[in-house]
């Protein structure tokens, strides 16, 4: 039942700016019902109004839009100021902290990669592809994520008998399609356990090796270097040595691709997002990454579809609402608002255009081959 105690006047009047009423009959309008909420979300911000959401004290029944609506309004910086509070945070900055040392390297696959196949292979298209996929003509998730892996191949220009290293395959799937498709040789490191042991399931019979390994400690040289999803675990203070692994690595010829979420300017993590779901990682700005790929790469080419995340993230939750009544057998109802809540506030921070979605082409500085990119149709 909603509560009928009206909001403090600072939080409606900014509600009403951004086109929200508490209790209204719009479906991106917050239904209250512990009035509690108000206190929490000024006294912890961000962090505040997702553990609410998580307890029940609040509801929408347009979450995606009721956040997107916020982040647009600036609702976070502008109760910053009000309140004079530093550790109010941002609503709208809603990806990764950074406290990522070479220890803590595996901390985020045994937090989030390692709670269950279970929920990515119900939420995920077959492939169990985790990241962005490219819509530009597709209708569903299983094709938008085929064609954004050949659209990867295609940018690396894969040939058959070359060694293709994988920074952060996930469950396999691009190192599956790469070897069936184009015949390259694939080694993948992954810092999840169970993305390893299911990703090597799904690669047998083929040239694939996946590796329980952080990037540090990774050796070899490899014709072509792919990373999609991986960088925003990285962190800022390591962004240099992320990138001289990459040096040190690649062939004098090679490609490199690197796929991350981007913002446009440097900003701390959300700390409900950091508490729950990506622990110990941060999402680059464009100048730490011009400044990180500068030290030893060219960047031939920068490709924004950040557009086509949010398309990706409200295809993941309809296809974790259908398939909730399997999983409630092993996961609470706080687990359910807080998964929903996730993909909902990041689908929000993509159509606010608070976050991006980047595939940057990197080659030596003294790489002699001409390289051309594709945008395909």
């Amino acid at each position: 039942m909603a509560s009928t105690e009206k909001p403090p006047r600072f939080i409606a009047e900014l509600f009403a700016e951004c086109g929200i009423a508490v209790n209204g009959a719009q479906a991106w309008d917050i239904h209250v019902h512990n009035p509690a909420v108000y206190h929490r979300v000024l006294r912890h911000g961000s962090r505040g109004a997702g553990d609410a959401y998580m307890d029940g004290w609040w509801d929408s029944d347009n979450l995606d839009e009721t956040m997107t609506r916020l982040l647009a309004g600036s609702a976070d910086a502008r109760i910053t100021r009000f309140l004079r509070l530093r550790h109010l945070g941002d609503m709208a900055r809603l990806f990764f902290a950074f406290r990522h040392g070479a220890k803590r390297a595996f901390v985020v696959g045994e937090r989030h990669y390692d709670i269950g196949n279970d929920i990515f292979e119900a939420m995920l298209d077959s492939r169990m592809i985790y990241s962005c996929g490219y819509w530009q003509t597709a209708n569903d998730i299983e094709t938008a994520q085929r064609d954004k892996l050949e659209m990867i191949c295609r940018k690396l220009k894969l040939q058959p008998g070359e060694h293709l290293l994988d920074i952060g395959c996930g469950w396999g799937g691009l190192a599956h399609y790469a070897a069936a498709n184009f015949g390259v040789k694939v080694t993948g490191i992954t810092v999840s356990r169970e993305q390893q042991a299911l990703a090597q399931e799904k690669c047998t019979g083929l040239p694939v090796e996946i590796r329980l390994e952080d990037y540090r400690s990774t050796r070899g040289q490899f014709d072509k270097i792919v990373s999609v999803g991986m960088f925003e675990h990285v962190g800022t203070e390591n962004h240099a040595t992320y990138m001289d692994v990459a040096h040190r690595l690649l062939a004098p010829e090679g490609l490199f691709l690197l796929h991350t979420i981007g913002k446009q300017v440097s900003a701390p993590t959300d700390p409900w997002i950091a508490h729950h779901i990506f622990p110990n990682s941060r999402v680059p700005a464009v100048s730490e990454m011009a400044r990180a790929a500068a030290r030893h790469f060219i960047v031939q080419d920068w490709h924004n579809f950040g557009p086509d995340y949010d398309r990706t993230l409200m295809a993941w939750l309809e296809r974790f609402d259908a398939a909730w009544g399997g999983l409630a057998k092993r996961y609470d109802e706080r687990f359910r608002r807080m998964w929903r809540f996730y993909l909902s506030v990041s689908a929000a921070a993509f159509r606010s255009r608070n976050l991006h979605l980047w595939q940057l082409m990197l080659t030596h500085q003294d790489a002699r081959t001409e390289y051309r990119s594709i945008r395909p149709s």
